[in-house]
């Protein structure tokens, strides 16, 4: 890996619809439709409980983003965690994600782009992938603001080979930002 300050640490996927991904060499990124040969990959949604409710809706949530930086600080409060274990996909170093703000296109590599469309919803199966942890999601920082570090989704723009160590560029919308909300 390069020692670049905003880059790619670790890629993940899984071909089942389960919590964690494994982690990969490269993942294959297929514009409008998310990780080759990841279960949560198309145009419309892919996660059970929103295909219940309306399978027909677009899939805003095709790639996963996380930083390892909230990995790092879990760990400090007793929890090991991996990349991929929380189901993201790409792992990043150097990136505030959840302070992007909703549109932010993240060049990844040689060729990917990537939409922030918005903050990944926490559930219960953070809590049932480890004790407490869910707490440590969701919480409130010292000035009473409520903090989410559960990683943010993203739509594929354009497609292309992810590995670690691929440089990210951050490419911020026009002004006004809009915050990100879940999705």
């Amino acid at each position: 890996m390069n020692n670049k300050s905003t880059c790619v640490f670790a890629v993940s996927k899984k071909k089942s619809h389960e919590f964690s991904k494994e982690s990969q060499e490269a993942i294959n990124l297929i514009t409008m439709h998310g990780v080759e040969g990841d279960a949560h990959a198309g145009k419309y949604v892919k996660h059970r409980s929103r295909v219940k409710k309306d399978p027909s809706q677009l899939n805003m949530r095709q790639v996963h983003l996380f930083a390892y930086e909230i990995l790092e600080e879990f760990q400090g409060l007793g929890h090991y965690i991996k990349p991929g274990e929380l189901g993201e996909n790409i792992t990043t170093i150097g990136i505030d994600l959840a302070n992007l703000p909703k549109g932010t296109i993240l060049n990844i590599g040689r060729d990917a782009k990537v939409e922030i469309t918005g903050l990944r919803k926490p559930c219960k199966q953070i809590d049932d992938f480890q004790d407490g942890l869910l707490k440590r999601v969701i919480s409130k920082n010292r000035s009473g603001k409520i903090d989410i570090k559960s990683g943010v989704m993203s739509i594929v723009n354009e497609g292309g080979a992810v590995r670690p160590g691929d440089e990210i560029e951050i490419i911020y919308p026009s002004q006004p930002h809009i915050e990100l909300t879940f999705v």
